[in-house]
């Protein structure tokens, strides 16, 4: 076995420098980071006892052998650190290589501690090769198209994710002219991307449950939306029902704005308790239904949602989306209360969120067309239907007084991907 060492600047540089002296049959026995770049080590002509262990010329280290042949074909393509068993060195007692654990069907178990290094220095290796092929691919696209760099960086800001960024300022076509309007462009595409909800609430009225998370401010909304409902129509159209029996003092809270708005409020906790309320309340023209605010991992969510089909109701399930909820965070909000198969959402706390971008992203991304926003907790005054221009408009002076910026490596990080797939 015939071992050398490279130097090289990045690990790009170092895997081209082994490939071209040692061949496609070389293997990476370890990298490290160095003075000035990176350091690989690398053997060919591997240890053949390897697979004559295999064979059975040596049947105590069979099975052992087999998994070190297993380790060396991934390593060869991944150019990872060929896993040792420490024990081993210098103890001739001992087997060469760690012995696998099987399984009843001779399968090698996941914990194994060899395959557990391994995969470990597989993902090290990864991340240090993506972060690195991420940064200059991001460097070639900002010199070579940096009007896009600039709009790309302000999208994000605004709390798009970098997919979405790249789509809008792709399909701007060419950008050519003055920064500033080639934004203004960026925004209206924006907006034009901004599902909205196709029904008005509060002039076609109907069944309405308002679903989401706790903290979201359902109840607040719900008697948002009686309110200007009542303002419009009369009180005596209106009705509310709560379905929240966890959280204590839920249904005084709703049935505080019942007496101030003079509407009927109702509790049930079953099926056919909501089967019943319903009925009782068919003569009104609009009826609000306040849930459990639950957590989205939270196994009560598919109950709740089976309560409010099972009910047999023909009713519009709206989602309430917080805007001070991080942009992973709403994603996995969204995706959790897919349960309840939303109509639309509802964003809420715009007046306490330092980013918009994250709910509009969101909305965008999940086909959450948005019907109302509210910005303060008074009743009704602080509830807006949804108009797309008003929300990126909302969103760009949010950006603006916050502050928001992204740091340019994060920026090569999460968009260099995108960046080598579409243009390099």
């Amino acid at each position: 076995m015939k071992i050398k060492r490279f130097f090289a600047p990045d690990i790009r540089q170092a895997i081209r420098m082994v490939r071209e002296e040692q061949g496609p049959d070389a293997v990476i026995l370890s990298n490290s980071r160095v003075n000035g770049g990176v350091e690989i080590v690398a053997a060919v002509d591997y240890d053949e006892t390897v697979f004559k262990a295999v064979k059975g010329e040596f049947p105590g280290e069979a099975r052992a052998a087999e998994t070190q042949a297993a380790t060396v074909a991934p390593v060869r393509n991944t150019g990872a650190e060929m896993p040792v068993n420490r024990a081993a060195v210098g103890n001739p007692s001992v087997s060469r290589f760690a012995a696998p654990a099987f399984d009843a069907n001779g399968s090698i178990w996941s914990q194994e501690p060899t395959l557990i290094e391994l995969r470990a220095e597989l993902s090290r290796m990864r991340l240090m090769m993506e972060n690195q092929l991420s940064s200059l691919a991001w460097g070639q696209f900002a010199r070579r198209e940096p009007a896009a760099v600039e709009l790309i960086q302000r999208l994000m800001c605004f709390g798009l994710t970098a997919a979405q960024s790249r789509r809008l300022v792709d399909g701007l076509g060419r950008l050519d002219g003055d920064v500033e309007a080639l934004w203004q462009r960026a925004l209206n595409a924006l907006s034009s991307c901004i599902p909205l909800y196709g029904h008005d609430i509060l002039n076609d009225g109907g069944i309405v449950a308002l679903v989401g998370p706790t903290g979201v401010g359902k109840t607040t909304t719900a008697a948002k939306l009686a309110a200007r409902y009542a303002m419009r129509h009369g009180s005596r159209q209106v009705a509310l029902i709560t379905i929240d029996n966890y959280r204590v003092g839920a249904y005084e809270q709703l049935r505080t704005y019942g007496r101030i708005l003079d509407v009927p409020v109702k509790t049930a906790d079953s099926r056919d308790g909501l089967r019943k309320v319903l009925n009782d309340l068919c003569d009104r023209r609009l009826i609000l239904i306040d849930t459990t605010g639950m957590g989205q991992h939270d196994s009560g969510l598919q109950r709740q949602a089976e309560l409010l089909d099972k009910a047999h109701m023909n009713k519009k399930t709206l989602l309430l989306l917080s805007a001070t909820t991080r942009l992973s965070g709403l994603g996995d909000v969204a995706d959790a209360f897919g349960v309840f198969r939303p109509d639309g959402c509802i964003l809420t706390k715009l007046d306490e969120a330092t980013c918009l971008g994250g709910a509009v992203s969101t909305a965008i991304s999940r086909a959450l067309p948005v019907a109302y926003y509210s910005d303060g907790q008074r009743v009704p005054e602080d509830l807006h239907p949804a108009r797309a221009g008003a929300l990126v408009t909302r969103g760009v002076e949010t950006m603006k007084n916050s502050e928001s910026h992204i740091n340019e490596d994060l920026i090569a990080l999460s968009f260099g991907k995108e960046v080598s797939n579409a243009y390099v």
